[in-house]
């Protein structure tokens, strides 16, 4: 009997929620968000007899995320959309208050240049460490920590001048 489809269901299980989180904020739109999972859930399932490590699972489906985002998206890329545009009715919020959070915290993201932006989302949305982050970057840890660091600087400094935002730093991991 064939293990392959129960482990990749398996994988199904324990991912697609981190990976759909990720998706939805890079995308901002449900319906490319759920699609950009199933493909990078399709191209997964070519790719399971490349996947050696099971503990290696989130960081290589991650991987796969991000590439089949920048394959399908790289024209306009994220940090050419237009921030002004986006509705913020749509953003999932409770009150009128938490919607203009959200989107004062998503135009202060978007102003980060990538090399910042990428690897604090990538901890704070899908709860993965420096190592693991600097695996799928391509770069070392430490520098990792340089980035989240001057990331969080960059995003204070830009959301403590955007009156009203309320700043809660939380620890570094």
């Amino acid at each position: 009997m064939d293990s392959r489809p129960a482990q990749f269901e398996a994988l199904v299980r324990a991912h697609a929620s981190g990976l759909y989180r990720y998706s939805a904020w890079l995308g901002n739109n449900k319906e490319d968000a759920e699609d950009l999972v199933q493909e990078t859930f399709m191209r997964a399932w070519k790719a399971m007899d490349s996947l050696r490590d099971a503990r290696a699972a989130r960081g290589w489906l991650m991987t796969i995320l991000r590439r089949e985002h920048a394959r399908r998206f790289e024209r306009p890329r994220a940090e050419d959309r237009r921030l002004d545009d986006l509705d913020p009715q749509r953003l999932e919020s409770s009150t009128d208050a938490d919607r203009v959070d959200v989107l004062t915290l998503r135009q202060g993201l978007a102003a980060l240049s990538t090399d910042y932006r990428e690897p604090l989302l990538l901890q704070v949305l899908g709860g993965y460490s420096c190592e693991e982050i600097g695996v799928m970057l391509g770069v070392k840890p430490g520098a990792v920590m340089t980035r989240l660091s001057r990331a969080r600087q960059k995003l204070r400094k830009r959301l403590g001048s955007a009156g009203g935002f309320a700043w809660k730093a939380g620890g570094s991991r």
